[in-house]
């Protein structure tokens, strides 16, 4: 980046936001208060109210007023807040993703237990409901390093916990929130706070309605503009009869709808040998060359309920929760646009998920000296997906017939599903012991887990594997405060996930080198970190170091970018849906292969009130994690066994050759494990002046660094340069935010990056073949065509906007 840009970025940075880990909002408003003046962080990472600055971990904490003042309405936004983690929603709608700490999680490749889990209000659930709009949010923790033995499942790379806002006891009160932009987005939230017995009873009534363009890429043809609509309502009740009693429950309901294109750019903008498109495509241009959009739809029900009882200093929890999706998409095959009128693969996904957990925890210290969890889990899911396979069957070309024109013969169609039971059940404990300026933890969970995923394509069982495992955990932490400002920490832990099996993949005559990209053992890691934390200048500043290894053993790494090609046999049917031969052709999936992997990295922040009414903070990540001689799935042609890097797809006959009775080819690597880049940082910062009585201005802004990378080590087309995105905020908001108006530009600068590019796209069909008496063959033969266009994805479009704010009572 050219030293003027970083100097311009740099200098606005200094003009953005405060911390984003602020004061954890109390339902008491003197508590609130007190915390803040204290500038103490309070989070509940081991399960109880603590400073931030006492736990030994990284926790990256955003409250709803830091939500707010970055006018942050999709949750993967949170993102900008946490350097080093990636939030991503996959592009067919089904699920999402979260990474971190040098490695990779893909839904559909790695099944039920992600790499880093989600919880809201306390209890697990899937990316797909936490990675929507968001509204009426108390608080998001971001924790780093593996988690699981105080609550929930395991999670190797750590867990974000949202916590929606509880209702208040006392006082009614509710707000409202709009937001415009300039490139399409309306967005109204809002909720109500009713104390229906004072002291005793109360509900809260919250919801958001939001219309969006997406990402904005639109198709190059004569097409509907894309489309993202999003409603959501939430119903919360609390209820304390007893000064030791409570119960909490809680009703969600998501709907959306989207429309939606693939984003291309022409070969050649990477490549500059490569072939000229028939229309030019930059990244800039946001295009598609999609005929008909992709079309999403989203219900998820979420139910989540809570009960605690509190005697003799002790605390009994048990938390519950049950929630269902689902999702209907569509996902065009003819990727290289070689036929009229797109030919859609049609997905629809329903799951259910119900989880318990029964623990038991001290309030009151034991003997002075001691802090437990104890606890019991229970979760069961149940995926459920149904799709058609279509297979193109193209005509003959003979030029001056009309009937032989090259078109589409027919589309034949094999139903596909896959269903899935899975039953988790753990026995967790956690102990704590303070003694002098030493804390020492450790904590344990036994996993029984059983799990039966069952693959039928076209009637036919192709896959079919139980599992049952057994598995123990653990963490411990040595802690020594060395006065209340300074602390160092050593931690450790261990971390297991379950086989996958991969969907994706509807071969007929799987090979058993297939089957071992398709079907991976258990995972386990173990992880090591040592730390400190600071708070200086009483309070005012504040730095936190952290260093990390990580050990994987058989970690799920799929494939980047298109895939790998690999031979797939497929039924020919006739029009009554008879098979009437068997056909290979050459086809692209994302295999998945289990390698041991080492990741190291350093985690630091720092924040600083510079001035009254001027705030400072900067984050940094960097994490390198690398697969050490691990077995991948690869495009190998010449059979060197090194992965090459394609520029089109081969032939039936090249891939025969190369692989054999494999069907795919496999290589040997020592390579990188993570796509998202290696480093980086964000710098905000706010300053706030008085203008009005009872009114301030202020001014705010948020960088975003992003280090260079290499996504996909076998692509040479698409590495990232680093680059930064800045956004500034200023407004008038009242001294006791009960009003606020803002302006703000997100990517103030419209960076546009190109962070994703496949290999150029292709479209596999079987070709109908005329005999040499000028009939049609009945056995058509394998073949597919080479695109000039590649997939890409791209940074946020840049967007200026207006939001209006108002507040009374509870809030």
């Amino acid at each position: 980046m050219r030293a003027y840009k970083q100097l311009l970025l740099a200098s606005v940075g200094l003009l953005g936001i405060s911390s984003p880990a602020l004061a954890q909002e109390q339902q008491q408003p003197e508590a609130t208060t007190a915390n803040e003046a204290a500038n103490v962080i309070i989070v509940t990472a081991r399960r109880r109210d603590e400073d931030v600055q006492d736990v030994p971990a990284v926790i990256d904490t955003v409250t709803s007023e830091d939500l707010a003042k970055l006018n942050m309405r999709d949750f993967k936004e949170v993102q900008t807040l946490a350097p080093g983690l990636s939030l991503t929603t996959n592009a067919n709608g089904i699920g999402g993703n979260a990474t971190m700490r040098g490695i990779n999680f893909d839904v559909n490749a790695s099944g039920n237990n992600p790499t880093v889990e989600f919880y809201m209000n306390d209890a697990p659930t899937t990316a797909g409901v936490v990675l929507q709009q968001m509204y009426d949010i108390g608080q998001v923790e971001v924790l780093r390093g593996p988690q699981g033995t105080l609550r929930g499942r395991a999670s190797p790379s750590g867990s974000i916990t949202v916590t929606t806002k509880k209702p208040d006891l006392y006082s009614l009160g509710g707000v409202m929130d709009m937001t415009a932009n300039n490139i399409g987005t309306l967005n109204f939230k809002g909720a109500l706070n009713i104390p229906v017995i004072e002291g005793i009873a109360a509900i809260r009534a919250a919801g958001v309605w939001d219309e969006n363009e997406g990402d904005r890429v639109r198709s190059i043809y004569n097409n509907p503009d894309p489309f993202w609509r999003t409603k959501s309502g939430r119903i919360s009740a609390l209820v304390t009869p007893t000064d030791w009693l409570r119960f909490e429950g809680m009703y969600q309901r998501i709907d959306v709808q989207g429309r939606t294109y693939d984003q291309v750019a022409s070969f050649s903008e990477a490549n500059p040998d490569a072939a000229a498109s028939p229309v030019y495509i930059s990244t800039k241009d946001r295009r598609s060359i999609q005929e008909d959009p992709r079309i999403i739809r989203q219900g998820f029900d979420i139910y989540n309920w809570r009960a605690e009882a509190t005697q003799w200093g002790q605390r009994l929890i048990y938390q519950g929760q049950h929630y269902t999706q689902k999702i209907h998409s569509t996902d065009n095959v003819d990727d290289g646009n070689f036929f009229a009128g797109d030919v859609n693969q049609v997905t629809d996904t329903y799951s259910t998920s119900t989880s318990h957990e029964v623990r038991l925890q001290n309030d009151e210290r034991l003997f002075g000296m001691l802090d437990y969890v104890v606890g019991f889990f229970d979760n069961r899911n149940h995926p459920d997906t149904s799709l058609n396979n279509p297979t193109i069957i193209r005509l003959p070309y003979v030029p001056g017939v009309p009937q032989l024109n090259g078109g589409i013969a027919s589309i034949v169609q094999t139903p596909v599903r896959s269903e899935g039971k899975s039953h988790e059940q753990s026995f967790f404990g956690n102990l704590t012991a303070h003694f002098g300026g030493f804390e020492l933890a450790g904590g344990v969970r036994h996993i029984d887990y059983k799990n039966n995923n069952v693959l039928t394509v076209g009637g036919n069982v192709i896959s079919d594997r139980p599992q049952e495992e057994k598995k123990w955990i653990y963490s411990g932490s040595l802690k020594y405060n060395f006065s209340h400002d300074f602390m160092v920490y050593a931690s450790t832990g261990s971390s297991w996930r379950p086989g996958i099996d991969v969907v994706g993949d509807f071969n007929i005559r799987p090979s058993a080198l297939e089957n071992s990209f398709l079907h991976l053992p258990a995972e386990t890691s173990k992880s090591y970190e040592i730390g400190m934390k600071s708070t200086l200048l009483d309070g005012q500043l504040r730095f936190n170091l952290t260093g990390y290894h990580q050990k994987f053993k058989n970690y799920p790494y799929r494939a980047p970018g298109n895939g790998v090609f690999y031979i797939n046999t497929v039924a020919v049917r006739d029009a009554a849906g008879n098979v009437t031969s068997l056909a290979q052709q050459v086809n692209n999936f994302n295999f998945v292969g289990a390698v041991p992997v080492e990741v190291n990295g350093i985690e630091g922040d720092v924040s600083y009130t510079v001035l009254k009414g001027w705030d400072l903070s900067a984050q940094a990540s960097y994490s390198m994690g690398k697969i050490k001689g691990g077995t991948i799935p690869c495009n190998d042609l010449n059979g060197d066994g090194v992965p090459d890097a394609v520029t089109s797809a081969p032939t039936l006959q090249q891939l025969q050759q190369a692989v054999g009775a494999n069907n795919i080819a496999s290589c040997q690597v020592n390579q990188r494990s993570g796509f998202q880049p290696p480093f980086s940082a964000t710098v905000q910062s706010e300053y706030s002046f008085p203008v009005i009585k009872g009114g301030n201005a202020y001014v705010r802004g948020l960088l975003t660094y992003y280090g260079k990378s290499k996504v996909d080590p076998t692509n040479i087309y698409d590495d990232v340069p680093d680059y930064a995105l800045v956004n500034l905020f200023a407004g008038l908001r009242a001294d006791d935010g009960a009003w606020e108006i803002g302006f703000y530009a997100k990517n103030l600068f419209n960076t546009t990056e190109t962070l994703t590019r496949t290999t150029p796209l292709y479209t596999a069909y079987q070709q109908l073949n005329l005999t040499p008496t000028g009939g049609i063959s009945p056995t058509p033969t394998a073949s597919s065509q080479t695109s000039t266009y590649t997939g890409v994805t791209t940074t946020i479009p840049r967007e200026f906007g207006i939001n209006v704010r108002y507040a009374f009572g509870s809030r």
